[in-house]
């Protein structure tokens, strides 16, 4: 489904009703003005928890962009529901084979070949709320419900 996950995504799945996740090679909006526009921010990520499945779901991030994949594992590594997987998981991951070999860009990255053009993709998997729990006591992760929305952002008002 082709959607703007921004403004629409959670209208459409009930919670935990997602197993997996896919952003393949989404727009790197390389303007720092136009960062807010890229498809994995803590925000965001907070709405992809809410529709993955704890300790089954898993979010797929694959970009030819290193700058860009470097700000969606800065953003992953930091959320307190998402844990990265290990390279020998993802590696036994069929998903991370087909994402690269088989989505209209990763077969334009593997055609085209040249130097410099790589795929770089890293998989999280969804954390029981328990986990995350304990994982923002020890002060990793910054996105709670206290700080999610802010002030007069959905009808959010400070008391």
């Amino acid at each position: 489904m082709r959607t703007n996950a921004m403004k629409y995504l959670p209208n459409f799945f009930p919670k935990a009703a997602l197993e997996k996740l896919f952003f393949c090679f989404p727009d790197p909006h390389f303007k720092r003005k136009n960062h807010p526009r890229r498809i994995v921010s803590e925000r965001l990520l907070s709405e992809y928890a809410f529709l993955l499945q704890p300790e089954v779901g898993r979010l797929y991030c694959i970009t030819d962009v290193k700058d860009l994949h470097d700000w969606h594992v800065e953003k992953c590594d930091a959320h307190p529901l998402f844990e990265r997987l290990t390279e020998e998981e993802m590696e036994a991951d069929p998903c991370v084979t087909l994402m690269k070999t088989e989505t209209e860009e990763g077969k334009k990255v593997k055609r085209e070949g040249r130097f410099g053009h790589d795929m770089y993709y890293q998989v999280y998997t969804r954390v029981d709320e328990t986990l995350a729990a304990n994982k923002e006591k020890v002060g990793l992760g910054s996105v709670t419900a206290a700080n999610f929305f802010g002030e007069g952002e959905f009808g959010v008002e400070v008391q």
